[in-house]
């Protein structure tokens, strides 16, 4: 039979002491290394539209300075109007997403 004198018992002690501070450390380390919070998904949406209402306003200048005749650069003011249009189109369809999803929450069972 094994008997465990007081200074093994002492010496398990500091070694478990030991292991806790490291375990401390490792866990502050690690919350200290946390990635920095993500945009919230209304911001990251505002900030979307923006973009392409910049868009289609850029486009509308290019456009009416073609009308004007201050360029003649056809094939910039077609793309674009074509780059305004996919943003308007891409709008449209992430609106769609949402009121779907909006409708499918509201009509589930509580």
């Amino acid at each position: 039979m094994n008997i465990i004198n007081s200074s093994q018992v002492m010496a398990m002690r500091e070694n478990i002491i030991a292991q806790n501070e490291a375990l401390k450390k490792a866990a502050s380390i690690a919350v200290n290394n946390v990635a920095p919070p993500q945009p919230e998904f209304g911001a990251a949406l505002a900030s979307a539209f923006a973009q392409i209402s910049e868009t289609q306003h850029a486009a509308g200048d290019f456009a009416r300075d073609y009308t004007m005749g201050k360029t003649n650069d056809i094939a910039g003011v077609m793309m674009a109007k074509q780059k305004a249009s996919l943003g308007f189109e891409l709008t449209l369809q992430v609106r769609n997403k949402l009121m779907n999803a909006y409708q499918d929450i509201m009509t589930m069972p509580v």
